[in-house]
């Protein structure tokens, strides 16, 4: 596995900062497919991303449903993240 240099590795961290979580994990796996062998592990590292959201992002990009269920404008499917906190009464 090839190694990219100092100046893509730069460029690539300032547009992974500018990308939402969904496409994060999908440009993590695009990149980590590239490279093949030991290019998770790299990717995972280099973008601070763990291995299971690249293979999260992975199950995205190849079945298109998943994509399907997050609403235009949304980060996440309906009901999913942190729920409203709710006081007793």
């Amino acid at each position: 596995m090839t190694k990219y240099n100092q100046v893509t590795e730069g460029l690539m961290l300032e547009h992974f900062a500018r990308l939402s979580e969904p496409l994060r994990r999908q440009y993590a796996y695009l990149e980590a497919q590239k490279l093949g062998r030991g290019g998770k592990t790299y990717i995972s590292k280099l973008l601070g991303i763990s291995h299971k959201a690249i293979r999260k992002g992975e199950a995205e990009v190849t079945d298109p449903e998943l994509l399907r269920q997050i609403p235009a404008g949304r980060q996440r499917r309906a009901g999913a993240g942190r729920k409203k906190f709710c006081p007793l009464p």
